[in-house]
C-alpha cells in the first residue's frame, strides 16, 4: 500500500494498533493486563471505523475501494489473532486460576435460578424487544450498540409445533449502557464463573416474545459515521455549528455493519434490506461483539493476576517549597507523568487563583476530566478578580460536547473563552500566569506540557510537563495566545517551536545538522 518512500496513513495506522495486539500476545504480562489490551485494541478499531473507514466511504472524485479492501483484509487478519489470542489463550489461563467464562446455557440449578431472577429483576427494565415487519417496522440502530437479532415462529397451539412455518424476525437490544456486560455468578467452592450479558438475554429470549418458538440468534453492532460535517469553518459562528451537529452525529451514516459470521445469508439479506445497508457496510465478525468492554471483565481474585499497582511519586524536592511559584523562581521543574503525581499541576492553578498578586491567567483546554479540578481552578481565579483567558478546542473529536459545556460554564463567571481557529485544531497544551510587578519576585510563570489538562488521563498516559519562569519561553507563550487570541498578529519565536509558525523548518534544520555532524565524525544524535 506504500507508494514511492510514502505509506498510507489508514494501513499504517492499522499496524500501530497491531503493536497493541502484540501486548495482548506477551506471556510475560498478568492475565488481566492482556485483556485490558484487547480492550485497547477493539476501542481503537470502533473509532477507526467511526471516523477513518467513514471518511473514505464519503469521497466522492474518486475510488477508494483498493484502500478500503486492504484495510478489511488486514482487520480480518487481526481479528483472527484477536479471537486466537482471547479464546485460546486467555479463557484457558482464567480457567486455570477457577475463572471459567461461561458460553453455553447449562447451567447448575443455584446459577440458573441466579439468572433468571437478574433477568427478571435487572434486564427486563432495560429491554426494548421488537417484532421486525418487512417495509412496515425499521428500528433504529445506536451507534455502538449491540443486539440480538432473532429468528422465531409463531406458536401453535400444540406444545412445540410451529403455525405455517413461516419465519418471523426480531430484535432486542443488549443494555450494555445500564449494566455490566460481565455478569459474575455466586462463587461456588471458591471457583467463579462470568458470564456475558447476552447470554443472558439468549437464555430468557422465549420470556421475552411469548407466543413464539425461538430458532436462532446472532449479535450484530452498527458503527456510524462520526464525522460532524461542519462544511464551512470560516464564516458564521463555529462554535454553534458544531453544536447542532453533534446532533446529527447520533443519526450519522453507517460505516461498518458487525454481525456473528455464523448468520444464515437469507437471514443476514434480511437484515441488509431492513437497516438500507450497502454491501460495503458488511464486516463478519464472532459471535460476540464490542470487546472494548473487557476493560470492565470481574476480576474476583484481585490483585492477583493483575500488574502491581504503583500509585504516582512525590517529587520530594518539589514538595518541599512552600508553594509552586517559590519552587519556580528557584529553578525549571520537569514532571514525567504518570510516573509522577499530577497535584503539582493543580496546586499551581489553586495557588495563581487566590494570589492577590496575581492578576492574569491564560490556558488552553484539549480535553479536560469529566468534574474538572483544572476548570474549578480557573472559576475560582474569576470569580476572586483575576482576568482569565481560555482557549477551549471545541474540535477535540468525541470531546466536543464536554468542551462546548465546560466553555459555556467558564464563560457565565466571566472568563473570556476563544473558540477553535478555523482550519485548524489547536494541541498546545500551556498555562501562563502573569503577576503585578513586585521587588525580587518573577512576573511570569509558565507551565507546558505535552498531555492535556486532565488529572484523571495524567494517572494513566505517558506524558511530559515543564513548569518555568524562564523569561524567553513566558514572553514568546505570550505572543502564541495573543495570536489564539487574534490571528492577524505577527508572531516572533525564537525558543518554542510551534506548528504553523516555525516547527516544520527548526526541526528540518536541526536534523541536517545533526547529519553534517554525523558526516564530518563529530557526535550526532536525534533523540
Amino acid at each position: 500500500m506504500s507508494t514511492g518512500n510514502y505509506m498510507n496513513r489508514d494501513i499504517s495506522w492499522l499496524s500501530f494498533n497491531n503493536r497493541v495486539l502484540e501486548e495482548a500476545r506477551d506471556k510475560h504480562l498478568p492475565v488481566y493486563e492482556r485483556l485490558k489490551f484487547l480492550a485497547i485494541y477493539s476501542s481503537n478499531l470502533d473509532e477507526f471505523y467511526k471516523v477513518r473507514v467513514a471518511a473514505y466511504r464519503r469521497i466522492l472524485n474518486q475510488d477508494p475501494s483498493f484502500v478500503l479492501s486492504e484495510i478489511l483484509r488486514i482487520v480480518d487478519h487481526q481479528q483472527q489473532e484477536f479471537g486466537k489470542i482471547f479464546w485460546k489463550e486467555l479463557v484457558p489461563e482464567l480457567k486455570k486460576n477457577n475463572i471459567t467464562l461461561k458460553q453455553n446455557h447449562r447451567l447448575s440449578g443455584l446459577h440458573r435460578e441466579f439468572v433468571d431472577r437478574y433477568f427478571r429483576e435487572e434486564l427486563v427494565p432495560c429491554l426494548q424487544p421488537i417484532v421486525l415487519l418487512r417495509d412496515k417496522v425499521s428500528p433504529f440502530l445506536k451507534d455502538g450498540f449491540i443486539y440480538l437479532a432473532i429468528k422465531l415462529f409463531k406458536r401453535s397451539k400444540q406444545a412445540d409445533a410451529v403455525k405455517n412455518k413461516k419465519a418471523r424476525y426480531a430484535l432486542v437490544n443488549i443494555p450494555t449502557d445500564q449494566l455490566p456486560r460481565f455478569i459474575e455468578l455466586p462463587a461456588m467452592k471458591e471457583r467463579h464463573t462470568i458470564i456475558f450479558l447476552d447470554d443472558i438475554i439468549k437464555m430468557n429470549l422465549e420470556a421475552l416474545f411469548p407466543g413464539y418458538v425461538i430458532d436462532s440468534s446472532f449479535s450484530i453492532k452498527l458503527s456510524r459515521d462520526a464525522d460532524l460535517e461542519i462544511g464551512d469553518e470560516f464564516s458564521g459562528d463555529l462554535a454553534e455549528k458544531i453544536s447542532k451537529s453533534l446532533v446529527k452525529r447520533k443519526t450519522g451514516v453507517p460505516s461498518r455493519f458487525l454481525y456473528d459470521n455464523a448468520i444464515p445469508d437469507s437471514f443476514l439479506k434480511l437484515l441488509q434490506c431492513t437497516f438500507k445497508l450497502s454491501p460495503g457496510d458488511l464486516v463478519p465478525g464472532g459471535r460476540y461483539h464490542h470487546f472494548s468492554d473487557l476493560f470492565s471483565f470481574p476480576n474476583p481474585l484481585s490483585p492477583l493476576l493483575e500488574n502491581l499497582s504503583l500509585p504516582p511519586l512525590v517529587n520530594k524536592e518539589l514538595a518541599q517549597y512552600s508553594s509552586m511559584s517559590e519552587a519556580m523562581e528557584e529553578k525549571d521543574w520537569m514532571l514525567h507523568f504518570p510516573y509522577h503525581s499530577y497535584d503539582p499541576v493543580i496546586k499551581f492553578l489553586n495557588e495563581a487563583a487566590i494570589d492577590p498578586d496575581v492578576k492574569e491567567i491564560k490556558a488552553t483546554q484539549y480535553r479536560v476530566a469529566s468534574n474538572s479540578a483544572v476548570v474549578n481552578a480557573l472559576i475560582n481565579a474569576r470569580n476572586n478578580g483575576k482576568k482569565v483567558t481560555v482557549f477551549v478546542e471545541v474540535k477535540a473529536r468525541f470531546d466536543e460536547y464536554a468542551n462546548l459545556h465546560f466553555a459555556k460554564m467558564m464563560k457565565k463567571t466571566g472568563i473570556q473563552i476563544i473558540y477553535s481557529i478555523p482550519g485548524l485544531k489547536v494541541h498546545a497544551k500551556i498555562a501562563l500566569v502573569l503577576r503585578k510587578a513586585s521587588k525580587g519576585r518573577k512576573k511570569e510563570y509558565a507551565f507546558l506540557s505535552t498531555g492535556n489538562f486532565n488529572e484523571k488521563t495524567a494517572k494513566i498516559y505517558a506524558d511530559h510537563g515543564l513548569f518555568t519562569c524562564n523569561q524567553n519561553i513566558c514572553s514568546e507563550l505570550k505572543e502564541v495566545f495573543s495570536y489564539l487570541e487574534n490571528q492577524d498578529r505577527k508572531v516572533h519565536l525564537k525558543h518554542l517551536l510551534v506548528a504553523q509558525f516555525n516547527l516544520k523548518k527548526e526541526l528540518t534544520r536541526k536534523i541536517n545538522r545533526e547529519i553534517k555532524n554525523a558526516l564530518d565524525g563529530k557526535p550526532a544524535w536525534m533523540i
